[in-house]
């Protein structure tokens, strides 16, 4: 004959066992969407690369710019895009940028759809805001 204790713990565990799976089954909010009607082009001196570490190539690289007295940050594009661009951004590096300010959570950020370093371009982005390196897979 089963204790109560064991009875107490056998009907949390039916219990709270879907709550537990329910929780971890949750989708992940959806990337931000380029924005046309956000659109701007400036320029501004870059303070930070940030590259996702080794091994996670689904992870997004971004820029850390500043503009005037402003610090903001510019998702680019999938580190494996990145790598096969052979794209080069170091700090203090002047770009101009042409992006879209969309909301991500409470920040705001920038997902660039074109970066200029000197004479070379870098194009992430169609006219419409669609990401080019899914043409690439």
């Amino acid at each position: 004959m089963p204790t109560t204790k064991s009875l107490i713990c056998l009907v949390l565990l039916i219990f709270l066992s879907p709550l537990a799976i329910a929780q971890k089954a949750q989708p992940q909010p959806a990337p931000p969407k380029y924005d046309l009607q956000t659109e701007a082009k400036f320029k501004g001196i870059i303070e930070e690369v940030k590259l996702p570490p080794k091994g996670s190539e689904k992870e997004i690289t971004y820029l850390r710019m500043k503009k005037g007295d402003d610090t903001i940050d510019i998702y680019l594009c999938p580190k494996s895009y990145f790598d096969d661009m052979s794209m080069a951004f170091a700090k203090g590096d002047e770009i101009t940028l042409t992006g879209s300010k969309v909301k991500q959570g409470e920040s705001e950020i920038f997902l660039a759809r074109e970066v200029m370093k000197g004479n070379d371009t870098f194009v992430l982005r169609d006219e419409k805001g669609g990401p080019v390196w899914n043409w690439h897979r």
